[in-house]
């Protein structure tokens, strides 16, 4: 697949640039920004499916007051580069970011994800891959899509994940003027600035990072997560935006009933990118919670 995003192009400019290194572990070569105080507790975050670490430009700043900070661009996103053994399924993402961790000598404490970013964390710590305190899911993606839809799309993802032409349409679509913001605005429900959504397009107008994001929801098993959640020992905050297009709220509220520890906040007016529009908001709630498990 031609086209990556690059450093000296996309990344001329990034968000937090001065964070930014690139660690070369087993096959892949990760993009990871660390922030904060070398001897504070540990918060890794984990973006979502087709973000990268531009989505914690705001965010992690603010957590870095707190957190030695951690957040990578996960395999097939933004400028990191290869495939883990296993592809893009979610328990080869969770070994690999497991695997990146010890390359760092960090122990997270707490996970922060979005999205299917949160799906990873809760994969490590049902999997002792990492013993984080406590979990913060921010409009996590954690069960299957119900009905004719989770039969549908799935499908409709594999069937793009085997057609090689389908990242380079995704991606000559983002250039064209005014396309990544309708796209962000319909499937997040969340209304972020013109530079957030810049960022995306940076990035949505390549065709690798199209094309790991597609390879990954083509591979994504979210049933197996579901079963494995009543395991799940870890002390997990969910807050979710009422205006969340993406993954409906009422999943939030059932996976909160389904693990021993769980809790939901609901912010009304935030949609699926909560923590760009409100990431002040957002960090006054995880900062008590992940200081109280931590204890």
């Amino acid at each position: 697949m031609s086209q990556a995003p690059r450093w000296d192009v996309e990344g001329h400019a990034w968000p937090n640039r001065t964070a930014s290194r690139f660690v070369t572990v087993g096959p892949l070569r990760w993009h990871v920004q660390v922030l904060g105080d070398d001897t504070a507790p540990v918060l890794l975050l984990l973006h979502g499916t087709g973000a990268a670490t531009h989505s914690w430009r705001d965010l992690a700043p603010l957590l870095a007051t707190h957190f030695r900070v951690i957040a990578p661009d996960l395999p097939g996103h933004g400028f990191t580069g290869g495939r883990p053994g296993g592809g893009l399924t979610m328990p080869a993402m969770a070994r690999a970011a497991g695997d990146l961790m010890a390359a760092l000598g960090a122990d997270p404490v707490v996970i922060v994800g979005h999205s299917a970013g949160a799906a990873i964390g809760i994969r490590m710590a049902i999997d002792g891959i990492a013993r984080p305190r406590a979990i913060i899911g921010l409009g996590a993606a954690l069960l299957p899509i119900a009905g004719l839809a989770g039969v549908l799309f799935p499908s409709l993802a594999r069937m793009l994940f085997v057609n090689p032409l389908a990242p380079h349409l995704f991606a000559r679509t983002a250039r064209i003027s005014g396309e990544t913001a309708r796209f962000l605005a319909r499937s997040t429900g969340s209304r972020i600035d013109a530079q957030g959504i810049a960022w995306y397009q940076s990035l949505f107008a390549t065709p690798a990072h199209c094309a790991g994001a597609v390879t990954m929801m083509a591979q994504w098993d979210l049933a197996a997560l579901r079963r494995d959640l009543p395991r799940l020992a870890t002390p997990l905050l969910l807050i979710h935006g009422a205006r969340d297009a993406a993954i409906p709220i009422a999943h939030a509220r059932q996976v909160a009933g389904i693990v021993k520890q769980g809790l939901l906040i609901t912010l009304p007016d935030l949609g699926h990118l909560a923590h760009e529009e409100q990431p002040q908001e957002i960090v006054a709630l995880i900062i008590p919670f992940a200081q109280e498990a931590n204890r």
